[in-house]
């Protein structure tokens, strides 16, 4: 799974808007994959991919 991550980092964004930061985007990739594989509905999210917000707002775009 490294491989195909170290593949695929380069194509998201450094940095947020100015003065802000990404959420990890590994954990949110990884939320997102999950969330579209099981259906799950938002707030019932785990936590190990970060808040559901981020997770739904990075789905979105």
């Amino acid at each position: 799974m490294d491989v195909q991550w170290q593949k695929f980092e380069p194509l998201l964004p450094a940095h947020g808007k100015p003065g802000g930061q990404w959420a990890d985007h590994r954990a949110v990739v990884n939320g997102v994959l999950y969330r579209a594989g099981t259906g799950l509905l938002r707030p019932d999210l785990p936590e190990r991919y970060g808040p559901w917000q981020t997770v739904y707002e990075r789905h979105c775009r």
